[in-house]
């Protein structure tokens, strides 16, 4: 089991990026969930298998969201307890 935060940096917010990272999620074995920050980065916070997040976070840099995205980067995790699914944080 890992987990992970990634953040993302560049046209992120106001453009749908959060809602796409909550539908592509669906297609993996993921739990977690996708915010937006105050300093205007997306953060990505999941946990899998490896195999799944890193697939996961490939397509992500792989989709429509790619023009959007300026930088990407991950930091390790620690899995939350009670965690079921995958959301949006307001």
């Amino acid at each position: 089991m890992k987990s992970i935060h990634a953040y993302y940096e560049g046209k992120v917010q106001g453009v749908g990026f959060r809602a796409s990272i909550l539908s592509l999620a669906k297609g993996y074995e993921v739990t977690g969930w996708v915010k937006n920050l105050p300093d205007g980065r997306v953060e990505v916070f999941s946990t899998g298998d490896e195999m799944e997040i890193d697939d996961f976070l490939k397509e992500i840099s792989e989709s429509h969201l790619a023009g959007h995205i300026e930088n990407f980067s991950t930091l390790p995790g620690e899995p939350e307890g009670g965690l079921k699914g995958f959301r949006m944080i307001n």
